[in-house]
């Protein structure tokens, strides 16, 4: 076992529907199979700056698998590299993290868990080069991360959205609208295109496929005279006009991505409205995406990537990040993992499929 005697974990970023079944499964993993100690940091990244943690016994992590969010906390605007603090009324940014790492230390960590997106994956490498043993578990519903075929949480968001387009297309057919769902997503497609596809969408608009307002126009024009007085449209919350630029809500400059996209449902839907003479609404469905109980899907791959986290931590390499390949779960060094987000393929399988079945991108 390499001297391993106690174990770490954290949960950064945003919530995810999984996060408690890899803390459930790290736990049940190093107690039962390891004898190992498990420690849990409150809150992200911050429990480990200040020192913030709750031992996880086996009844600790019981009855979890099904609950969203996580029972350790989570922040996306705590990086100990650069860390938000108030001096003289305003703030200020400073390097913490050799405190974080004398708290790994006070604490007798011998291997840090962190489950995440890619900022706090790239916060894991950092702390890596930094001497500490690091394993990552990758956690979005996005579905950008590299070196992964899905992240867990993504089906579960999938799911969501799916079924919010169930219900907006029988008041869409009921008063003859177009109907546009705005979906998480950040700089790739993958909620949007896998909804969409599920739920029957007339229109999806990607970050990857940058659209047109009047091929839009020319699909729901096609559908009128066809009788179809209506229109469902998805839009990935960073898609793009040709020639435009992705409308941006607000900055979060404390964040490690301090973009936050929000807003091109009623931008479309105000265009749409003015050339086509339909009445357009906007749902935005924005934080129901990482909410509620996760998928048997997310439930049965979180489990699966907590196990090979623990795994990974006993016996070795660390700097990996466990990943999904085919029908395997692996680590794979995490500088793969983090090095670029994984986008959609304007011309690979899935959006041919969409083509195929009358599914326009707006292009």
């Amino acid at each position: 076992m390499r001297g391993i005697k106690r174990i770490g974990v954290l949960t950064g970023g945003g919530d995810a529907p999984g996060l408690n079944g890899v803390i459930r499964a790290v736990g049940k993993t190093a107690r039962s199979r390891y004898n190992l100690e498990v420690i849990g940091f409150l809150d992200g990244f911050a429990g480990l700056i200040k020192n913030k943690y709750r031992v996880l016994d086996l009844q600790d992590v019981s009855g979890i698998l099904q609950r969203g969010g996580t029972i350790l906390g989570a922040s996306n605007r705590d990086n100990p590299f650069r860390f938000p603090i108030e001096e003289n009324g305003q703030t200020v940014f400073r390097d913490v993290s050799d405190e974080a790492v004398e708290n790994l230390k006070k604490q007798g960590v011998d291997v840090l868990i962190v489950i995440g997106g890619d900022g706090s994956l790239n916060i894991a490498h950092e702390f890596s080069e930094k001497g500490c043993k690091v394993i990552g578990v990758p956690k979005t519903i996005d579905n950008d991360l590299s070196a992964t075929d899905v992240t867990f949480g993504f089906d579960t968001a999938v799911t969501t959205a799916t079924e919010a387009l169930d219900k907006l297309h029988t008041t869409a057919e009921s008063h003859h609208r177009i109907m546009i769902l705005e979906v998480m997503g950040r700089y790739g497609g993958w909620i949007a295109l896998n909804s969409g596809i599920a739920g029957s969408a007339d229109v999806i608009l990607i970050p990857e496929i940058p659209y047109d307002l009047g091929r839009i126009k020319e699909k729901i024009d096609e559908r009128r005279a066809n009788g179809k007085h209506f229109s469902i449209i998805v839009a990935a919350e960073g898609a793009v006009a040709q020639n435009g630029e992705m409308v941006v809500a607000k900055m979060i400059k404390e964040s490690f991505d301090p973009v936050r996209l929000g807003g091109v449902g009623q931008v479309v839907a105000e265009r749409l409205a003015e050339i086509t003479g339909f009445e357009t609404r906007v749902t935005v469905l924005g934080h129901l995406q990482r909410g509620g109980s996760p998928t048997a899907y997310d439930r049965i791959l979180s489990t699966r990537f907590g196990v090979k986290a623990v795994e990974l931590a006993v016996e070795g390499p660390w700097s990996q990040m466990v990943a999904l390949r085919g029908q395997q779960i692996t680590g794979v060094p995490l500088t793969d993992a983090i090095k670029e987000l994984k986008k959609v393929d304007p011309h690979g399988e899935m959006v041919k499929a969409a083509k195929s079945v009358g599914i326009s991108f707006g292009c």
